[in-house]
């Protein structure tokens, strides 16, 4: 298993937020702010399904995954604070968040039913938060240079998503989930997420005034699906999701441990 650390982000969240913050884009920034929305209701959902996955696995199993899940629930505690703070700027820049309470409704559906549901819910999502952070280590320039803390704010969330990626995934498969439902809850995820994300990006682009601009629609065509954009670079590992002998470790991490190496002074360890 991997022992994951705990880190305290040394950066200051109190400052106020640009409008733009993210290069001065206004699709990038407002792409950005709608994962964010995101972050704390997700985040809480994944700690809860890993915790109860754990909590039903058999006592002779228990130690193999005690140190990875009390890491990753650390982390993803850490990045509902970090982005709680994070989004508060943003609701005092008049940004709703109608993500964040959709997806609480949606939860509710799975109250009561086998908890392996919630764990494959948990591990698709995680393989989308996985990718994107890959996509956003190799490409950190997207994140621009007008404010160094929020960029290392997305570069260290994308590389602790890199190291604890499989935890769900190895929690459902060591409680027997199967790959029909993995591949089921797969596939609603994608429809979500994706849906999620557009709705989302689109009302922080209206409420900016920058929906209808050129400039928008241009950022939004180039970071998407030009050369290196985000839906042409993820989308084979997207696919690679799907097969019956996938497992979250075959995809590569050399990025995000790298960054974790050379950035140690950003952080402290809990």
């Amino acid at each position: 298993m991997t022992a994951l650390a705990v880190r305290r982000l040394l950066i200051d969240l109190d400052a106020p937020i640009a409008r733009h913050w993210c290069a001065g884009d206004a699709f990038r920034t407002a792409l950005f702010n709608a994962l964010s929305m995101s972050f704390p209701v997700g985040e809480q959902f994944f700690i809860d399904a890993v915790r109860d996955g754990f909590e039903a696995l058999p006592a002779a199993l228990k130690p193999r995954f005690a140190e990875e899940v009390r890491g990753f629930v650390g982390q993803e505690a850490t990045h509902r604070r970090v982005h709680g703070l994070f989004n508060a700027h943003l609701e005092r820049q008049g940004l709703r968040n109608t993500w964040g309470p959709r997806a609480a409704e949606r939860q509710k559906l799975l109250k009561g039913e086998d908890l392996r549901h919630r764990l494959a819910v948990t591990a698709a999502y995680e393989h989308f938060t996985a990718i994107l952070a890959d996509w956003l280590l190799h490409h950190p320039e997207v994140l621009g240079t007008e404010d160094a803390r929020l960029a290392t704010l997305w570069l260290w969330h994308s590389a602790e998503e890199s190291e604890h990626k499989s935890t769900a995934f190895d929690l459902y498969q060591a409680l027997d989930g199967n790959h029909a439902w993995r591949l089921k809850w797969f596939r609603r995820v994608t429809i979500m997420f994706v849906g999620d994300t557009l709705r989302q990006t689109v009302r922080n682009l209206h409420h900016d005034g920058t929906l209808w601009r050129w400039s928008t629609w241009r950022s939004a065509a180039a970071h998407l699906f030009g050369r290196s954009g985000l839906v042409i670079e993820t989308l084979d590992p997207w696919r690679a999701y799907r097969r019956a002998d996938f497992h979250p470790r075959q995809l590569d991490t050399d990025l995000a441990e790298r960054w974790l190496r050379e950035n140690a002074g950003q952080f402290r360890i809990v």
